[in-house]
């Protein structure tokens, strides 16, 4: 099975790319396939379902929401978080959604979505069903979806068996393991960029693979430096304060030194960055899915590193 960079690393909101980024692509689909089918005029109303992981932490977790953003047709890389608040209100007041972005229909989250905190669907720990209905509350239309991680989404068959269709995309430099990666490397001559960018090229040119790479080295500045400016309480309840604003005030009043060498200063800095995406994954800002939520500071962490301190520091490194 070939996997590319972009399925790995992707852009999204937090706090989590099973139970955010996954169930609201989830739900835009669902709402697509309505539009796709001619069947939004008839749709009168809507129930969401969370099974399982979903439903037993889905509201700590901004599920409900995102399911929300999805059914009105909006994608986790390319929706506004700064706007989501507004929209939200929008829907819980007014009592309506715009389903696929064109058709109103009455919307209430406490009934539409059923958190079923002690039921699990049988393929997976993360399952939801969509339904739809009309106006005499006959059946319309019903999914079955798996958020397995990473912000991947499975769709069920109709017999609830899973719909995985492997990419058999043919590869230059195929490998399953760490071990026959270093193996390729070896005999070939070859970093193991090289071999990436090789692989890379079987589904776009090396022009396209730089631009999305750069785009997502852009989103991650973007939120470390959303991270370093917010400052407040964290949501969720807990009263957890950020800290990553005050640690780069902190950080900045003391006398910059040569951090390439081996210092506890690095390590600050270093840690400053993830800290800064952490606590933006937390408030459900946009991150990168780096390869989960819970992994997404480690990376651009590193990069930040190399982009501030390194010498001769170029989009090339």
């Amino acid at each position: 099975m070939a996997v590319s960079l972009f399925e790995l690393f992707k852009a999204g909101i937090g706090p989590s790319s099973s139970h955010t980024v996954g169930p609201m692509e989830a739900a835009r689909r669902f709402a697509g396939g309505l539009a796709d089918e001619r069947l939004l005029v008839s749709v009168h109303r809507l129930k969401v379902s969370l099974y399982g992981s979903l439903g037993a932490t889905g509201k700590g977790h901004g599920t409900g929401p995102a399911v929300m953003m999805g059914l009105e047709g909006e994608q986790p890389a390319r929706i506004d978080p700064e706007q989501m608040p507004g929209r939200l209100e929008r829907i819980r007041s007014t009592g309506t959604l715009s389903l696929a972005g064109q058709h109103q229909i009455r919307f209430r989250e406490s009934t539409d979505i059923v958190y079923y905190r002690r039921k699990s669907l049988p393929e997976h720990p993360n399952g939801m069903v969509c339904q739809a209905f009309d106006e005499h509350g006959q059946s319309l239309c019903e999914h079955t979806y798996y958020s397995v991680g990473g912000g991947f989404v499975v769709a069920a068959n109709a017999d609830g068996s899973l719909e995985i269709r492997a990419d058999d995309t043919p590869l230059p430099y195929p490998f399953n393991s760490g071990k026959t990666l270093l193996a390729l490397c070896q005999e070939h001559e070859l970093t193991i960029a090289d071999i990436m960018l090789a692989n890379e090229q079987a589904w776009r040119t090396a022009d396209d693979i730089r631009t999305g790479i750069l785009e997502l080295w852009r989103v991650m500045r973007e939120c470390v430096q959303n991270g370093i400016r917010h400052e407040g309480e964290l949501p969720g309840g807990l009263k957890v304060r950020r800290r990553a604003a005050s640690l780069y005030r902190s950080l900045m009043d003391k006398t910059r030194v040569d951090l390439i060498s081996p210092s506890l200063s690095a390590l600050d800095w270093v840690n400053l960055y993830a800290l800064a995406v952490n606590e933006e994954n937390a408030a459900g800002g946009r991150i990168v899915t780096a390869p989960t939520n819970g992994a997404a500071g480690i990376i651009p962490a590193v990069l930040h590193y190399y982009w501030e301190f390194c010498p001769q520091a170029d989009e090339d490194g």
